[in-house]
């Protein structure tokens, strides 16, 4: 895996297309090659959220995968990737990364993300949580994944829902690995 540059984001049915949009062209600005995979519900919600169809969601990303193909390279360990990343993660997806169901590509992408020992990082939605959220999401992070759902900060004083969404990629871009990445960071409480 040494020196590969590429991130697998997959993309759900819940709410936060923005998230994936955000992180899709901070990806390609910090040298990534991205690999795209995005379920029926994912493209949607994009569609819904955003307004951008199949095509232009796609024309973020440099190879762009149907959930249905699970003999595309994503789908196997020997494909060298530095980390994956689902933005947003719905339950669904939660529960099926968390029980090993690798039913559809994006599942089996994950799924070798974790056998690989790579970087997986969930950007769960959904609130409030019940029991079954809590425990797989549990599962999953036994399993390596972290487990990030974008929870806004406002120590940095955010303006817009811009600088919200921004902070939260930037976050999960250092959870990446990339170096690139740009979080703003806590610089404690001053005096006064």
């Amino acid at each position: 895996m040494t020196g590969t540059r590429r991130v697998v984001v997959g993309i759900t049915g819940a709410t936060g297309a923005v998230y994936a949009v955000r992180l899709l062209h901070r990806l390609r600005e910090a040298g990534r090659e991205t690999h795209l995979v995005a379920s029926p519900a994912g493209v949607l919600n994009v569609h819904h959220e955003l307004g951008l169809d199949r095509r232009a969601l796609e024309s973020l990303a440099e190879v762009a995968y149907s959930p249905g193909d699970v003999g595309a390279a994503i789908a196997s360990g020997s494909f060298a990737t530095e980390a994956m990343v689902v933005a947003p993660c719905s339950m669904k997806s939660l529960a099926a990364i968390a029980h090993g169901m690798a039913d559809n590509l994006l599942t089996r992408a994950a799924d070798v993300t974790l056998k690989e020992r790579r970087r997986l990082v969930l950007m769960v939605r959904e609130t409030p949580f019940n029991l079954a959220h809590l425990r797989n999401m549990t599962a999953a992070t036994e399993m390596g994944a972290v487990v990030f759902p974008p929870l806004p900060a406002f120590y940095h004083r955010p303006s817009s829902i811009d600088d919200l969404v921004n902070d939260s990629v930037e976050r999960v871009l250092t959870l990446l690995g990339v170096g690139e990445a740009a979080p703003k960071s806590w610089g404690g409480l001053g005096a006064g």
